[in-house]
């Protein structure tokens, strides 16, 4: 489970994040706007919904190398690039854990499935990770239908590269899964893969009863 002082972190900091995301990342002139959109802004979140933010710039390449250290005050524990978006998305995870979405007004080509090795183990257990906060935040909320259809898009975009063979149920089932898989790729390549996220999320998990 989480610890307590994640727990406290979440409390004190996730309510000034509308203010402190934008004010954080106004240091960067090329950013030229921030706006909170999606659930937040509506006012209708669920436990763990995500917070959305609209970003507007001049180089988002650019804007999202110096993310690590414009956004250092919040310590992430991750900063997760979506390969599937259609826009320029990164993913700060926030102990909580709190889950941020940063939209650029770029477009992106979504990428392949995962080609699994020793060189990108890390990031794909990021995407794992932060993909599965999203879909409990989605669940809490009651859209079965979108965590269905987002397992099996997860399982043909990342656990089967890895060596599941069949799409998981659940997010209980996916998570079983993908460590059971993980392990043997972190074996087979010599590869220790930090557990800080994964200690995050499965904590928020298990708080919501979701495993």
């Amino acid at each position: 489970m989480g610890s307590v002082s994640d727990r406290v972190y979440r409390a004190q900091v996730e309510p000034s994040l509308a203010t402190e995301i934008p004010r954080l990342l106004a240091a960067d002139p090329r950013v030229l706007s921030v706006e909170l959109t999606g659930s937040r802004a509506r006012g209708d979140p669920g436990p763990l919904s995500d917070w959305d933010f609209a970003l507007v710039s001049n180089d988002a390449s650019g804007v999202c190398r110096r993310l690590p250290s414009l956004l250092s005050p919040l310590k992430p524990i991750a900063l997760v690039p979506d390969p599937l978006a259609r826009h320029v998305v990164v993913a700060p995870i926030l102990p909580g854990p709190v889950k941020v979405d940063l939209i650029f007004d770029e477009e992106h080509a979504p990428e392949p499935p995962w080609v699994p090795g020793g060189q990108n183990l890390i990031s794909i257990d990021a995407h794992f990770w932060d993909w599965t906060l999203w879909l409990a935040g989605k669940q809490l909320k009651g859209n079965e239908r979108l965590v269905q259809r987002e397992l099996s898009l997860m399982h043909q975009h990342l656990l089967a590269p890895l060596g599941v063979a069949a799409a998981p149920d659940s997010l209980g089932e996916a998570v079983l899964a993908y460590i059971e898989r993980r392990t043997a790729w972190e074996m087979r390549e010599g590869v220790v893969v930090p557990r800080e996220l994964e200690d995050a999320v499965r904590g928020a998990l298990v708080r919501h009863r979701l495993i």
